[in-house]
This record gives C-alpha cells, structure tokens and sequence, in this order.
C-alpha cells in the first residue's frame, strides 16, 4: 500500500502489538489501563496539593507541579490510543493524526526533561548558593525557567515533526512500532537525503538530552562536594534528602531511555522491541509520582491530610 505525504487521507498501520499473542492483549490491557490511571491520579494528587497548599508554594514544588502538568500530557497523548489498539483489529493511524502524536510526544517528553534540568539548578542553587538563592529563584525566574523548559519543548517537537514530515514515504506504510516512533517512520521514507535527514534528526533528538544530562550530571558534582564540606552527618542525610527524589526520577528517566536509544542493533524481535519501548513510555510516568511522593516527607503529608480532609467531609 502505498503511503504518500501529500494525502491527508493516507494511513500508517501500527504493527507494534500484531507479533504479540492475541490471548496475551487483554490482560496487558489491563496492566497498561491501571498503570495509566495509577499515573493520572498520582500526578493529578501532587498538582493539587501544590495549587492547594500555600506553603508548597516554593520554587521545587512549583517546578514538581510543572513536570506533573507534562507527564499527564505525555501519557495522555500515547496511552489512550497504545490502550485502543491493543482491542483493535485494525491498528491504523492517519497521517495527520501521526503528525500530531510525533509532535506532542516529542514536546512533552523533551519539556520533561529541560524541567528536570531546571530542578537539578534549582537544587544547586539552593545547597551551594543558599543566600542568593531568593534572588536567582524569583518568581519570575522561576516562571521564565518553565517558560523556557516549555518553549524548548516545543521548539524541538516541531523541528523533527517537520524534518520527518516533509518526507516523501513510499512502498511499504507499516510502523514497526505502537506509536508513530521518529525512527520506525524514517525507515519508511525514500529518497536520496534520507541518510542525511536521519543524522539530522538523531543530532536534534540527542544533542538535548545529553546536554540536560551533563547540566544535572554536573550540578550534582558541586552539590555533593558543598554536602561533603557540611561537619554533621545529620546535616548531610537532611540536605541531600532535598535532592534525593529529583534524582532518583533522573536516573529512572534516563535509564529507560537509554535501554531503547543505546540498545545494541542486534537483531530483535518486535516483541521484545515493544515491551522495551513500554518502559519508558508507561512504566517510566508510572514510577515519577510514586517516586516524589514516597521521597518527599512534606509533600505525602500534605497529600494525605487533603485525602483525609475530603473523606471526612464526605462522610459528614
């Protein structure tokens, strides 16, 4: 079937869960659907403690509640549709609705990351620089820094989207894939530049992520050396438990990711390739709530005490 970019009426067929059994669907169906509710209501939980509660109203939270705000939109952008075609029979996308998936994951997921690179500053500066720490995280610099974080997003979802979509696609228009995954889909295009164009792509999809990584990689260097240097090993446990759950979502994060980018090309099976690409497309959002909120003292405590509030009420 032949699939061509200039028809908004062509389709691509998401071959991603076709290899898997089909007795095997329901019941990861059911996995994917909790894990995907689990991930909602934990990130809805800590946006709400943060809008409600007036001392979370600090620079950490506020950036918490800005990477909730982005992990429910990634989710929800894939999820839903990765949940549908599991059920279906027909696993098809159209070509605009492709564009737009590639589009808002790119920008969402991209956004999650300059966030974590903004938490890992806001961190170095409140440990190694703690008396500018209220002038260099203002409010409005906190707003600029997620203003940016967002805009950054977005600047690089559309640069690929374009990049692959002025791509003229022909012969086969299976995706390899559950979702419209930037690589699967550059497999399908033809023409001379494509070796070039996929160098092209590969320099903007990694470029960022490797610069926020060394950014934290670096601004962790500096917070360990300022908590080595503090004389009591109770003041060291309390300062680097500020950072511990930040931390341990950069590690998740960047894990799963490099399970699916640095994967050896050996050859694989696209049931393995499916279940790797799930780690961090649901697994990932799945274990940032649990996470932040088990790490965070303050924040289980307000969460708990709204839980409780409302049940109280409700029951009165």
């Amino acid at each position: 079937m032949p699939c061509q970019n200039d028809s908004t009426g062509s389709e691509f067929i998401l071959f991603g869960f076709s290899a898997f059994p089909q007795q095997m669907l329901p019941a990861l169906f059911l996995l994917y659907l909790l894990m995907y509710l689990f991930t909602l209501l934990g990130n809805l939980l800590i946006t709400g403690a943060v809008w409600t509660e007036h001392r979370l109203h600090t620079p950490m939270y506020l950036f918490l509640f800005a990477l909730s705000i982005s992990e429910i939109l990634f989710t929800v952008v894939i999820t839903p549709r990765m949940l549908c075609d599991m059920l279906s029979t027909h696993r098809s996308i159209t070509f605009i609705a492709c564009a737009n998936q590639l589009f808002f994951s790119f920008t969402f997921g991209y956004t999650h990351s300059f966030l974590l690179m903004v938490m890992g500053y806001d961190r170095y500066v409140a440990i190694c620089q703690p008396l500018r720490y209220h002038v260099l995280m203002s409010l409005q610099g906190c707003a600029r820094l997620v203003a940016w974080s967002w805009a950054g997003g977005s600047l690089i979802g559309m640069i690929v989207t374009l990049i692959i979509f002025h791509l003229t696609f022909c012969g086969s228009n299976v995706i390899h894939h559950f979702l419209c995954y930037v690589f699967s889909l550059l497999k399908l295009a033809c023409g001379a530049s494509t070796a070039f164009v996929t160098i092209g792509v590969i320099l903007v999809c990694v470029t960022p992520l490797i610069g926020c990584l060394v950014f934290i990689a670096f601004s962790y260097v500096f917070i360990v050396a300022a908590i080595l240097r503090i004389p009591s090993t109770e003041g060291r446990q309390k300062t680097f438990s500020t950072c511990a759950s930040h931390l341990t979502v950069v590690v998740v994060h960047y894990g799963f990711a490099s399970i699916i980018y640095l994967k050896s090309r050996g050859p694989h099976s696209l049931y393995t390739d499916t279940l790797m690409s799930t780690t961090y497309t649901v697994l990932t959002p799945f274990l940032s709530p649990i996470i932040f909120s088990l790490r965070n003292k303050e924040l289980k405590n307000v969460i708990n005490k709204s839980f409780y509030r409302n049940f109280s009420q409700q029951n009165s």
